[in-house]
């Protein structure tokens, strides 16, 4: 996915979604819950024992006020604050409970749901009361005597849990809600019965679901009633609701969230199995689509959410096998249903009917036909004829559904006509925007989504339907997103413009933005005719002239760089027709206020100069004299568009004044639209090995080796292992026998063989149903491997020859994660921080390398930084550079000698081939052969076949010879003349005849790879064009190809089309990378024979750690659209290996985080290497939360919306920063980090003015935001935490995980303590860290590296030269006199007189504040090129 751009746009477009968040106040002030809450459940005395709750301060003190303020989000979230469940309300909680304190639960899981935070996991110890509770709740929905806005809530906690079926207690409710007990609703028997046929399964389970019943008791069969009427009875209390005229804004929003439930229920397997036969019986769509509610002309999101859910009603998937059908399963599907109407028309109806029964099944299903056919009959026949159709015709009166002649004919025709499949659906999608699709109403309701309606989206959920619905889902909400996005680009480029009308009538702009410029309307240059088959033209272009003299060089550049194939939009704007209402309803948009009238998306196809030559070179054009102010840019129109545009009545392109761009990193939404699109239309399976595991169904443990039939019985594991005690260490709990050539201990290389034992076999009566929690069934109880080992061979005498050595000392769980990714299937590996899942994948490539020669391994990561890191570490091992390649822009940031882009790789092969073919003509003057060997790679390889080859099989009958000796052997090596510059002797004095055999055989392998790389090179010789080369490269030469996620998602077309196979895909940071992109990479592959020869999928990750960044809150919260595959995975159970010991950080400083990883440990050297054990110069302790009161009367500041700075805490991390330097501490050890884009903005201000000038200071080795350095370490880390009014983004605890854990060293925290204290997900580390003083303590009398030893001090109530900093003013200070100091120090060095005031500026001093250092930092417009933020977190970005 394209990365999330911080777009700003004004406080009046885009309201703050946080105001009314709770603040500090109101947790620990005197408000009136705060009150509450310390009197009742948050008393500074607790006593042991069961909370009692009393019911009148339920009902009196808190129901009654929320109610009076109809359930306010602000005084539900305070109480979620104040820990109102987890502290009364649940562990009070009991079967005599009253109904408010059901609700009240309710209320508060759904705020926590609303967060995003876990909302299940308290009611786990207790799964008996909590089934009492959800039992309560569902009656609850049905509860006519509650208000609809209370029923609201109680749906919503059902929505919830049905979101939730990961969770066992929550699963164990749901399920029997959706079972196949619910078909005793179905109108007829006989239907019941047809269907229980269709499948032995389900025949199966009736009875069993029969005799569940028959054979409980009185109590139990109530409630297994009651599981089974309650869909049947919610969905009628729900169409009586939907026939209500002028119903009210809560009974429409009911009606709303009960479609989303219904959507959920339909668009998930596992529910959708029962329900969806159910909720056709009730024919739900016909009713609802005929009833007041939908057609009030206000209600249109009700009505989009019900075409979400026709579209899965009717989504063409086998109920119960999950099996998709294909377009001719469907259609044929179609028709037999249409054959029954058919039948049934000419047996019973035939005088009236004929017609009907005889025409062909193309003219009867469309509804206007179909519905002209059923004219003739009375309204009796058409009740007859629907119930002779099996379909339902009456209802309970309390339904208050009229089955007239009306619904009926809209059942019929909504049973039998033909519906579009989700291929056509997608089909019809464009994926270049017009004004019509960036503003259509859908999307602009998801503008201001604050949780409290639902949206018209499909979800992202824990399973699929299968792998099209998933492809579906996943091009509908990237589409969205990637328009809501260029949405927010364009009107916040018409916000700076600023246009305006004259008195003319013309348009003019009186802003500017580097993004867009002022232009006259494009000329059409071509239309060139359609092709056949076609209508719409094949292409069309078009010409644009822009004028840059007004523009910077900086921004002048960035015009002259854009690429072949960068979208561009053609605006036409007209400030004289400003929108004065919002068509289709919500508030007007920015640029429908600026007069927006249409929107034109473009492909470059090249920028011409003024004298129309084309500039190839950007840099090179831009750096010359004769450079010209105007620019032409030739373009590429949307073909379907212009057809449409100049069919109709209004020429668009003769209005178009404006052009706009977009930043290069996140323009590159067509190529990935197309992609998914390409996908979801085409037929490219999963392996079959993967399928179910992705879909979420069968067995989570089935794709893992120890469950897969091609389990490889013998892997040579090369330098994995360092030696035997490191071998047996690494697999407790196998039995490990050394093979029968070998006895005792031995050294590496270890190849490990299983042994299978059949195990012994269990007596147990099978079960029906595979729990989802029973572990998967091992091989046999105790593992064994055989052992053996073999010499590795002698590849030359030079030292280059040498092969490179792992040196890692693997821990047992790593060895674990290799094995397992050295073998076919799937492998999750989750690292948590400082585990060094880096380089278990290294090795595992590594493996795959060299045991299975013939395989291709695709290496993926979600940035290009965490793949130029794995990279890195994959050339430095034993691995041909030949067979490696990097794809994308990202290659030149690489840090290794070589270059291994396409392009790079070609010219290393050149290069290559040039310095053999010396090798060739110096091999061939050592043998005195005579000619011109060296010329190219042909006649290298004639001389190796007349010449090298000949001349070795002489010297192997030498070496065959029973009598010969080594003397012989060295004696007749032919070689000795080439081999002169290699280290002397060639062969050692006294050699036996076997060392002598190896070192001859070793240099024949050095002369072998000479001719086998030029073999390789040869058709470099041979193909003429960059291109052929480069794609011959891919396809025939790499063997391990790297490439981001985006760039493989924007190139999966290109690189399928060129026949590309490989076997293996190994993904980096797999928790960071949106699911789309994670699936892409697994179908980068046409299928061979119907199969994909995907072997391997290794996925490494951390889903305690930040998910992948979705910019719209609507997006990542209600879609899901931030969800991984590999956090879905973990939650739906799959066999994970934890890695478990860090290595990265003090023991100390790792328990901050270690609460989220329960079995990490630490590495044995983070407790003996010196620096872990000595002090921190200067600094009582290694980690410490600093807490920072108000600066000059202000906490946290927002100077525009989202852009978060807080002043005190910017001036402590620069006064830390400061005192580090001085005790001298390198400045590339330590790193700035901060929780806000408009904190690290700050902080880069007061740098520049207290550090950059000053060489005793320098700057950090990086100052950015926590969210950007995940995955990134330095010894000492400072971090602002930034909020003083309430905890903010920060209690998402995977991004509090991230900001602890990139310290090696040391970390001092600055925040506000009564601010993080009190938050309940954040107490297992503030726990930790308030067990030390919160004002900064330091060690006077030290300079960097300290001797002071951290074990010498603990339990020690103090340590000489202790100085406690009161403030940021002390720091201040502080700093302040001891940089005059050092300052006085170095000018006596050298002899210069002593200068008074010479030295660090002090905080808040006149110079500073003059020069906006330690003022307000408002974001302009280059800033936002520079980052990139979401709700003011920052994130990674991916450079594609």
């Amino acid at each position: 996915m394209p990365p999330a751009k911080r777009v700003k746009s004004s406080a009046e477009a885009r309201p703050n979604p946080t105001a009314g968040r709770p603040t500090t106040d109101d947790l620990e002030g005197e408000s009136e819950f705060a009150s509450l809450a310390r009197q009742h459940w948050l008393k500074k005395t607790k006593r042991a024992g069961k909370v009692k709750v009393k019911n009148d301060v339920l009902k009196r003190e808190i129901w009654d006020t929320l109610e009076k303020e109809d359930f306010p989000l602000k005084s539900l979230l305070v109480l979620e604050g104040l820990q109102t469940l987890e502290s009364y309300l649940w562990p009070g909680y009991g079967e005599d409970s009253s109904n408010y304190h059901v609700l009240l639960i309710v209320l508060i899981v759904n705020a926590k749901r609303r967060e995003r935070l876990d909302a299940w996991d308290i009611f786990a110890d207790r799964p008996a009361d909590f089934s009492d509770l959800f039992r309560r709740a569902l009656s609850m929905t049905l509860d006519g005597s509650l208000s609809w806005t209370v029923r609201i809530h109680v749906l919503l906690f059902i929505i919830y849990a049905f979101q939730s079926l990961d969770c066992a207690i929550v699963r164990k409710e749901c399920a029997p809600l959706v079972s196949i007990s619910i078909w005793h609703n179905l109108s007829t028997e006989e239907k019941r019965d047809e269907l229980l046929e269709s499948h032995p399964q389900l025949k199966k389970a009736w009875r069993a679901s029969a005799k569940r019943y028959d054979a409980a008791d009185e109590a139990v069969q109530g409630r297994l009633r009651f599981e089974r009427s309650w869909l049947y009875t919610s969905v009628l209390d729900f169409l009586a609701l939907a026939q209500t005229h002028n119903a009210k804004q809560d009974q429409v929003l009911y009606c709303e969230r009960f479609v989303e439930f219904l959507t959920d229920l339909e668009s998930q397997l596992p529910t959708r199995r029962y329900a969806n036969t159910l909720l056709k019986d009730l024919h739900v769509l016909p009713a609802l689509t005929l009833s007041p509610v939908y057609n009030d002309e206000g209600n249109s999101l009700l009505r989009d959410l019900c075409a979400l859910l026709s579209h899965y009603t009717h989504f063409s998937v086998d109920d119960q096998t999950g099996v998709q059908h294909t377009k001719t399963e469907a259609y044929d599907r179609h028709c037999a249903s249409l054959a029954k109407l058919q039948r049934t028309a000419l047996k019973y109806f035939k005088d009236k009917l004929a017609v009907l029964a005889l025409s062909n099944y193309g003219s009867i299903d469309k509804r206007t036909e179909l519905e002209g056919l059923l004219d003739p009959l009375t309204d009796d026949e058409i009740v007859e004829l629907t119930r002779l159709l099996g379909l339902r015709i009456t209802y309970p009166e309390s339904t208050k559904l009229t089955v007239d002649r009306k619904f009926l004919i809209e059942v019929l025709l909504s049973t039998f006509e033909r519906r579009k499949t989700f291929q056509e659906t997608a089909h019809d999608l464009t994926v270049l925007p017009n004004e019509g699709s960036l503003f259509e109403a859908g999307l602009r309701r998801t503008d201001h989504y604050d949780g409290s309606h639902p949206l018209a989206l499909p979800k992202l959920n824990l399973q699929y339907l299968s792998v099209g619905d998933f492809l579906w889902r996943a091009l509908v909400l990237y589409r969205c997103e990637s328009f809501y996005a260029i949405r927010q680009n364009i009107e916040d480029a018409l916000t700076r413009l600023k246009p305006e009308t004259k008195r003319s009538g013309e348009t003019t702009f009186g802003g500017f933005s580097r993004m867009a410029l002022p232009i006259a309307k494009p000329t059409i240059l071509d239309v060139v005719p359609p092709l056949v088959g076609d209508d719409v033209p094949s292409a069309v272009r078009a010409e644009v002239s822009i004028d840059l003299r007004k523009l910077s060089d900086g921004i002048r550049r960035e015009w002259e760089s854009l690429r072949p194939d960068d979208v561009l939009f053609l605006v036409s704007v007209d400030a004289s027709k400003s929108k004065k209402v919002a068509n289709g309803g919500g508030p007007l948009t920015e640029a429908e206020k600026l007069g927006l009238v249409s929107v034109r998306a473009a492909e470059v196809v090249q920028i011409l100069d003024d004298k129309g030559r084309g500039i190839r070179d950007p840099q090179a054009y831009f750096d010359g004299q004769s450079r010209g102010s105007s620019r032409k840019i030739l373009l590429r129109l949307d073909a379907r568009s212009y057809k449409e545009d100049t069919e109709g009545k209004r020429n668009v392109y003769e209005s178009i004044n404006l052009i706009v761009r977009r930043s290069g990193r996140e323009n590159n939404f067509k190529p990935v639209l197309q992609s998914i699109r390409d996908l979801a239309l085409s037929d490219v399976p999963l392996a079959s090995w993967l399928h179910e595991v992705f879909l979420g169904y069968g067995d989570p443990a089935g794709a893992t080796y120890k469950q897969l039939h091609n389990r490889v019985k013998k892997v040579d594991y090369r330098d994995t292992f360092l030696d035997w005690q490191h071998l047996i260490e690494s697999l407790p709990g196998k039995i490990i026998e050394p093979d029968d050539d070998v006895s005792g201990s031995f050294g590496p290389p270890y190849v490990l063989e299983t042994i299978d034992r059949p195990a012994e076999e269990v007596v147990s009566k099978p079960s029906k149903k595979r729990r989802r929690d029973a572990e998967p069934a091992l091989i046999s109880e105790i593992e064994t491997l055989k052992v053996s080992t073999y010499k590795p061979p002698n590849n030359g005498p030079y030292p280059v020859d040498a092969p490179k050595l792992n040196t890692v000392r693997f821990t047992p769980t790593q060895i674990e994660a290799i094995i397992s990714g050295t073998q076919p299937g799937l492998t999750i590996v989750v690292g948590p921080p400082g585990t060094g899942k880096t380089d278990v994948a290294t090795q595992i490539i590594n493996n795959i390398y060299h045991n299975f020669p013939e395989q291709r391994t695709l290496l993926i990561a979600h940035s290009n930084q965490a793949l130029n890191q794995l990279f890195a570490k994959i050339v430095a091992l034993d691995i041909d550079e030949r067979h490696l390649l990097r794809l994308g822009h990202g290659e030149e940031d690489l840090e290794t000698e070589g270059s291994f882009s396409k392009h790079g790789r070609v010219e290393s092969f050149l290069e290559n081939r040039d310095r053999y073919l010396q090798e060739v003509n110096r091999l061939a003057a050592s043998m005195g052969a005579p000619g011109a060997h060296g010329n190219s790679a042909e006649t290298a390889g004639y001389f190796n076949s007349a010449y090298v080859e000949p001349t070795w099989a002489k010297f192997s009958e030498v070496t065959k010879a029973e009598d010969s000796t080594a003397e012989d052997i060295v004696k007749a090596f032919p070689f000795h003349y080439y081999f002169a510059d290699a280290p002397q002797p060639l062969f050692a004095p006294g050699a036996d005849r076997e060392t002598v055999l190896e070192v001859a055989n070793g240099c024949y392998r050095h002369i072998s790879k000479i001719f086998s790389e030029l073999a390789d090179v040869m058709p470099f010789e041979i193909l003429r064009r960059d291109r052929d080369k480069a794609n011959y490269l891919l396809t025939n030469e790499a063997r391990i190809i790297a490439m981001t996620s985006t760039h493989a998602a924007m190139r999966r077309g290109e690189i399928a089309s060129l026949g590309f196979h490989y076997d293996n895909v190994v993904m980096e940071e797999a928790a960071q990378i949106t699911e789309i992109e994670n699936f892409i990479p697994l179908a980068m592959q046409k299928p061979k024979n119907g199969q994909m020869s995907l072997q391997r999928v290794v996925l490494c990750g951390d889903h305690y750690q930040n998910s992948p960044v979705i910019q719209s809150l609507a997006f990542r919260h209600y879609a899901n659209l931030e969800q991984s595959l590999f956090s879905r995975l973990v939650r739906l159970g799959v066999p994970t290996i934890n890695l478990d010991q860090q290595g990265r950080a003090r023991p100390s400083i790792s328990d901050l985080y270690k609460w989220r990883y329960p079995q990490l440990g630490d590495l044995p050297h983070t407790q003996t290497q010196k620096e872990f054990l000595t002090a921190n110069a200067g600094f009582r302790f290694d980690y410490q939360f600093i807490n920072v009161p108000d600066y000059k009367g202000k906490g946290e500041t927002e100077p525009t919306p989202h852009f978060i700075q807080n002043l005190g805490e910017a001036e402590y991390a620069v006064a830390i920063f400061q005192y580090m330097r001085l005790l001298g501490y390198p400045a590339a050890k330590i790193s700035i980090l901060a929780t806000y884009a408009g904190q690290r903005a700050l902080i880069k201000d007061v740098l520049t003015h207290r550090c950059t000038k000053n060489p005793i200071f320098g700057l950090p080795r990086i100052v950015t935001t926590v969210d950007k350095y995940q995955g990134e370490q330095n010894d000492y880390i400072i971090l602002s935490l930034t909020r003083t009014s309430r905890v903010g983004y920060l209690r998402d605890i995977r991004r509090l995980t991230v900001a602890l854990s990139r310290a090696r060293l040391g970390l001092y925290i600055l925040g506000r303590r009564d601010v993080f204290e009190s938050c309940y997900e954040l107490r297992q580390a503030f726990e930790l860290l308030l067990q030390r003083p919160d004002k900064l303590t330091l060690v006077t009398g030290e300079l960097w590296p300290s001797e002071r030893v951290l074990a010498d001090e603990q339990g020690t109530a103090a340590v000489p030269g202790e100085a406690v900093m009161e403030g940021v003013e002390h720091i201040g200070q502080y700093v302040f006199e001891m940089a005059n100091t050092r300052i006085q120090q170095l000018r006596a060095e050298r002899g210069i007189a002593p200068a008074e005031g010479v030295g660090a500026l002090q905080i808040g001093d006149g110079e500073g504040e003059d020069e906006g250092a330690g003022g307000v930092v408002v974001p302009e417009e280059e800033e936002e090129e520079e980052g990139v933020r979401i709700e003011g977190f920052e994130v990674e970005e991916e450079e594609e």
